[in-house]
Formats: structure tokens, C-alpha cells, sequence
């Protein structure tokens, strides 16, 4: 993880955390979400190449709103497994994971206006774009415009039918 993408500030770039600065921050980042796997609603992974179950990125839930079935997927990829189709591929697995498995109504994802290529994958997804909101977010970059991306359940079962 810390070296595959979580001290690489070109990866972190439109993120909401901090590069690593050393492994350290890593481990403790990795203990913190083994001791949160205890809890039911707790939905973090680390995207592993298939061949070689080698670790190049992670995907999980941000936020939630349960008084809606709401889940906000966050991911992130290492700069030398961009553009392959393997988030895209994670974040789908994720999405029916959460649709089939978890009970989700609604799942959504947001981006800085400025990375487009996330938003790309939201698409490849099924995430339809819902708008963007001016200066709604603070990432490494700085105050930001994101665009909002969400597929619904029935949109989602719609496509599988």
C-alpha cells in the first residue's frame, strides 16, 4: 500500500487525505481498518491484481446515510495501474456488493472537476452524472468544484433484468 499509491502525491492529488510520508502512517491506516472490520457496516478493501494478488489500490464507503440507504463510495489506484479498467472493474463488484448484499437504495460517488477520469469510471459503472457543486469540497488541491455521480437500486436491477 505505501508504496504502490499511498505516498504518491500524484495519487492523492484530488484526495481528501495527505500522501503518506512514511510507513508508519500506512500501518496504521491498514490497523485501524482491521479493528473497524469488527463492526457490521464497516466496508473497506484493497483492490489486489488477480494475478499476482499484488495490492494497487483501495475502494470503501466514506459516508452513509441510513435514513435513506445511502453508501458514498471513495477509491483510489496506484499512478501505474491507471487507465487498465481495474477500478472500474472494483468499483462494480462494489456496487453489487452493496446492491445484492448490503441492502443499498442509493450509492454515489463525487470528483473534483478537475479529474475527469474518475468520473469515467462512475460512468463505465452505471453511476449516472447529477450535477456538479461549486465549491462544495476540500481536497489536496484545495476548495473545489465536484461532480456527483449516483446509481440507484432500480437503475441498477434495470440493467441486470
Amino acid at each position: 500500500m505505501f508504496n504502490n499509491w499511498a505516498n504518491d502525491s500524484e495519487v492523492t492529488k484530488f484526495l481528501t487525505w495527505q500522501p503518506h510520508k512514511d510507513i508508519s502512517v500506512t500501518e496504521f491506516v491498514v490497523n485501524e481498518w482491521i479493528k473497524s472490520y469488527s463492526q457490521k457496516d464497516f466496508y473497506q478493501w484493497i483492490i489486489v491484481l488477480r494475478d499476482t494478488n499484488e495490492p494497487v489500490g483501495s475502494i470503501g464507503v466514506v459516508s452513509k446515510n441510513d435514513s435513506i440507504g445511502m453508501l458514498h463510495i471513495g477509491y483510489c489506484i496506484g499512478r501505474k495501474w491507471w487507465r487498465q479498467g481495474i477500478t472500474s472493474e472494483a468499483l462494480s463488484m462494489v456496487i453489487k456488493y452493496l446492491f445484492d448484499e448490503v441492502g443499498a437504495l442509493r450509492i454515489e460517488s463525487r470528483h473534483d472537476v478537475n479529474n475527469p477520469n474518475s468520473g469515467k469510471v462512475m460512468e463505465k459503472c452505471g453511476m449516472v452524472y447529477e450535477g456538479t457543486l461549486r465549491k462544495s469540497d476540500l481536497n489536496n488541491q484545495g476548495i473545489c468544484d465536484c461532480c456527483y455521480y449516483g446509481i440507484l437500486k432500480e437503475d441498477y436491477e434495470k440493467q441486470y433484468d
